[in-house]
């Protein structure tokens, strides 16, 4: 078991999946400068570990994000000071998309703004039943650009739009139903079943995961034949790898046939 070097946020190990908790509970984990940086630290370290095969992000406290810390921002006027601040960010979204192995959001309470963010950008979400979300800046004059754009990929356009420019909450059902969460649980089990989704996706085949996290999203970003291309070329790799040699010498012996899989 590990833990990370800063109280704003916590880190535990075992078998295999790192579970980090936002650590600011007395401030509804809002994203403040300090934990920004510290979830910028610990996803670059997780990048490199190979021995991790999937992370839950979870949160203390009653809410997972209430989205950044608007007294902290507000006690600083500097407009480069806010640009550096959104930049820092999103370097953690992008972390998250880069990180080698699935990220699996655990939400209670409230995900606002760039909480919301922070779920949408995550590759999978389970929700307790009371969770709810928002991009609600628009209720202050503040438009969530940054937000927008996990959320827009996360979620129909429409719906995303919707969100943004209304600024109103949706429940966790509702979450369920637009593909923002793919699981909604009692509040109480939670955390269970946020460990029990992780630990499915470390017994499978580390190789075969990362590389299809990978392709996942660099595939969206092609025209269809060209993410076939890459597909095939990312499965004739994968085909080569130990993991799926065995797997797949296993599953013909156990059929009892050469045929494809069924």
């Amino acid at each position: 078991m590990t833990h990370a070097r800063t109280d704003l946020l916590l880190r535990a190990d075992r078998g295999g999946v790192a579970t980090l908790t936002l650590n600011r509970p007395e401030r509804f984990n809002a994203l403040s400068d300090a934990l920004l940086a510290a979830l910028g630290e610990e996803f670059g370290r997780l990048a490199a570990e190979e021995d991790v095969r999937c992370v839950v992000l979870g949160a203390s406290g009653r809410a997972f994000s209430a989205g950044h810390d608007l007294r902290e921002m507000r006690a600083h006027e500097d407009e480069a000071r806010h640009r550096a601040l959104f930049e820092r960010c999103s370097a953690v979204m992008r972390a998250i998309r880069g990180c080698p192995v699935p990220v699996i959001a655990a939400v209670q309470g409230i995900a606002t703004a760039a909480g919301c963010q922070l779920v949408a950008a995550c590759d999978l979400a389970v929700a307790a039943e009371s969770a709810r979300f928002a991009v609600s800046g628009i209720d202050v004059g503040l438009f969530c650009s940054t937000p927008a754009v996990a959320l827009t990929r996360a979620v129909p356009v429409k719906a995303a739009f919707d969100l943004l420019m209304t600024g109103r909450f949706i429940d966790a059902p509702e979450a369920l139903r637009l593909g923002l969460v793919n699981r909604v649980v009692p509040e109480e089990a939670l955390d269970r079943a946020a460990a029990d989704y992780a630990a499915v996706i470390a017994a499978k085949s580390p190789a075969a995961v990362r590389l299809g996290k990978r392709l996942v999203y660099e595939q969206q970003a092609m025209g269809l034949a060209e993410a076939y291309r890459h597909a095939g070329d990312a499965m004739a790799r994968n085909m080569a790898e130990p993991d799926a040699v065995a797997g797949i010498d296993a599953f013909l012996a156990r059929s009892g046939s050469r045929q494809g899989l069924r």
